[in-house]
């Protein structure tokens, strides 16, 4: 059995302890693997109604209020450690009334409070207080005067840190708090091999180290401000170099393009700018090889190594530049099981939670099966032929351990003995051989021929064996086992046989389904049972088992729900995918436009609202490229560069009227689209020399 990649320094991977909705197990998938389950559930601190600042490989865990206070998660982060736990701001002795607090990007938050000063008779507040906070623990506090007469004021800022790992501070057994030494204009913290300092400018009038206090005399006259600035330092861990980008001073903001939407609703503009904030905020470097940048899985919880979910949200941020792909996958090829065993050319990954009727999924496979069919993708928007020459040996890999892996049915089966067929992996392996063949077609390798035919008896036997015929139209079966018996629990994941990929002429690849049953799955997934008016939920309400909060059980995925909006435009049920794009729409704006990885999935009400999931990450690398996905379908670009062609296919009823999609990137250059409100669509901006497909 091969090992499973090992986390990066500090940064889980997972919950702390047990497997909470949507982790990891801990365990590596191979042959003859058990699936072990998980016997003590995590409770983790739900950070729903915490202001998160990321831009990894620092994170800081804020309460509304602004004052870190050293309860629960708070706190300023650095490669998974709290530098610190604790800063409280106090001026003439109290507190400030907190007046509210707000993201002003993913990387920073804003904190608004105010004071009546001594004196003060009436109730109006002359001192207002702002503090400015970003990821790194980098504070500027100011305070401003209304007051009509010059003010002195003591101002007082207690600090204090344990120096825990978040996966400690997660299960509740952090430590108690160090003790501080005065350290040129602050404090210092040193404990188990680590330090940290804070510093201040201006420099304090008095500084406290038995009680972790830094003092100033505050002297304001009318109408004027008071500013101090506070530095985070963390001395033993040395931060990761991170690539520079233009302008965002991010890990890698030059991966992704900062595309824009303009039209008649302003929500997607909103969305789309969150979105990719975000993802720049979770760009993280391969501690392997740092010139190779990929997504972590999301913030506070799944900081770890590259996963199939980075993969995945690197598949749907194509729209955004190949750069994120190529190294997503170089970073993931890099896990590929090597020699001549029956495991050789799989990529490692841990198993993960089903839901309650199957067995841990390997996300080793999946993301065995994505590789290929990401990078043949990639190359229809434009990777360069250096990245597709690079990473073509480890595809094709890939697509040998699938041709030897599917059993005479010409199914993918999970790991072990006898493990069940699930119908999700045969749409992944399906789209994997078709999106391979063509690629290795297109490049002059050979075997794309016998993939074809792979494929084409995976769909005569699929089609045969898991179709359930009932009155209401029939069914897909979630899962097959190997002595017959299937599991026909309907969810989210049956809008996985919808996403076949692109291939050359911007066509996609043909489905698993036939028409009358892609149909058919269009009504369901249409339906009130899985439709819950603020998204797709991963299992029915009629179904055995469903559980609003369930991550496979119930809740709404963003990311399966974005996978339905492409699928069912592609196949041209737009009602369908409209319903579902304006749910995800109204639960972004529910959320501030940051989309945790999923949210309960009640039943939407009127005057209702989104109910958040107490273990989801957010933001989340599958729900910010969730996002870009579900709203590029409105335009239904399908570029394929090697020909030197592009095609738009905007959803004809044009659900959210007229809209102008900017920045976007095809061949390796700006291309932008118009939809008009009679949902025809229009270049506006494209590489030269590429032509407009059919």
């Amino acid at each position: 059995m091969a090992p499973s990649p090992v986390p990066a320094p500090g940064l889980p991977a997972g919950p702390p302890t047990g497997q909470s909705p949507g982790h990891a197990s801990g365990h590596t998938s191979g042959a003859g693997t058990a699936f072990p389950r998980a016997t003590r559930p995590a409770e983790l601190p739900s950070v729903h109604g915490a202001l998160l600042c990321v831009a990894l490989p620092a994170l800081a865990v804020c309460a509304e209020h602004g004052q870190l206070t050293g309860e629960g998660p708070e706190g300023v982060y650095e490669a998974g450690r709290r530098l610190l736990s604790r800063c409280v701001l106090r001026v003439a002795g109290r507190e400030p009334v907190a007046l509210q607090g707000r993201m002003a990007a993913s990387d920073r938050a804003v904190f608004l409070g105010a004071l009546r000063v001594p004196g003060d008779t009436g109730p109006d507040p002359a001192l207002t207080v702002e503090r400015v906070r970003s990821a790194d623990g980098t504070e500027r506090i100011t305070l401003r005067s209304a007051a009509t007469r010059p003010l002195r004021l003591p101002v007082e800022v207690a600090l204090g840190t344990d120096l825990a790992d978040l996966g400690t501070v997660a299960s509740g057994r952090a430590g108690p708090e160090l003790a501080a030494s005065v350290h040129g204009t602050g404090l210092r913290w040193t404990g188990d091999g680590r330090s940290v300092a804070v510093t201040a400018d201006p420099p304090p009038m008095d500084s406290l180290a038995a009680a972790g206090v830094l003092r100033w005399e505050a002297e304001l006259a009318p109408g004027a401000t008071f500013t101090l600035r506070l530095r985070v330092r963390g001395e033993s861990a040395a931060r990761p170099a991170a690539p520079t980008g233009a302008g965002s001073g991010r890990p890698g903001g030059h991966l992704l393009a900062e595309a824009r939407a303009e039209g008649d609703d302003p929500r997607p503009g909103e969305l789309l700018r969150a979105s990719v904030d975000d993802l720049r905020a979770l760009l993280q470097r391969d501690p392997a090889r740092p010139a190779d940048v990929y997504l972590a899985a999301g913030a506070p919880w799944r900081c770890g190594p590259v996963t199939s979910e980075a993969l995945w949200a690197a598949r749907m941020a194509l729209p955004l530049g190949t750069r994120l792909a190529a190294t997503t996958l170089r970073a993931l090829g890099r896990t590929q099981i090597p020699g001549g065993g029956a495991e050789s050319g799989r990529l490692q990954g841990p198993l993960r939670d089903a839901g309650p009727h199957l067995p841990p999924r390997c996300t080793g496979v999946e993301a065995t099966l994505a590789f290929p069919a990401v990078l043949a993708e990639a190359r229809r928007w434009g990777l360069p032929s250096a990245d597709l020459e690079e990473l073509l040996p480890v595809a094709e890999r890939c697509l040998h351990w699938l041709r030897r892996t599917a059993d005479r049915n010409g199914f993918v089966p999970d790991p072990g003995p006898a493990g069940p067929w699930r119908a999700e992996t045969q749409a992944h392996a399906h789209r994997a051989a078709l999106l391979g063949a063509d690629l290795l077609d297109d490049c002059g390798r050979p075997g794309g021929d016998a993939l074809r035919d792979g494929a084409r008896a995976l769909r005569e036997r699929f089609r045969r064996e898991f179709w359930l015929d009932d009155p209401a139209g029939g069914r897909p079966a979630v899962a097959r086992a190997q002595d017959g018996r299937t599991w026909s629990r309907l969810g989210g994941w049956a809008a996985h046989l919808l996403d076949t990929g692109l291939v050359g002429g911007g066509r996609y690849a043909p489905g698993l389904l036939g028409r009358a049953e892609t149909e058919q799955v269009a009504r369901l997934l249409g339906a009130p049972a899985l439709d819950s008016g603020w998204g797709l939920r991963s299992l029915g309400t009629k179904e055995p088992g469903h559980n609003p909060f369930g991550h496979r059980a119930g809740a709404v995925r963003v990311h399966e729900t974005a996978v339905a909006v492409a699928g069912l435009a592609a196949a041209g049920h737009e009602k369908e995918a409209a319903s579902l794009l304006r749910g995800l729409l109204d639960a972004a704006e529910a959320f501030a436009h940051r989309l945790p990885e999923m949210y309960a999935g009640e039943q939407r009400t009127t005057g209702g609202r989104p109910v958040p999931h107490p273990a989801a990450c957010r933001p989340a690398a599958v729900a910010a490229t969730g996002a870009v996905q579900a709203l590029l379908a409105l335009a239904g670009i399908r570029p394929d560069a090697p020909g030197r062609s592009v095609a738009v296919h905007p959803l004809a009823s044009a659900p959210l009227g007229a809209i102008r999609l900017s920045g976007l990137v095809v061949a390796g250059e700006a291309f932008a689209v118009r939809v008009g409100r009679l949902g025809l669509g229009m270049v506006e901006e494209a590489a030269e020399g590429l032509q407009l497909g059919v």
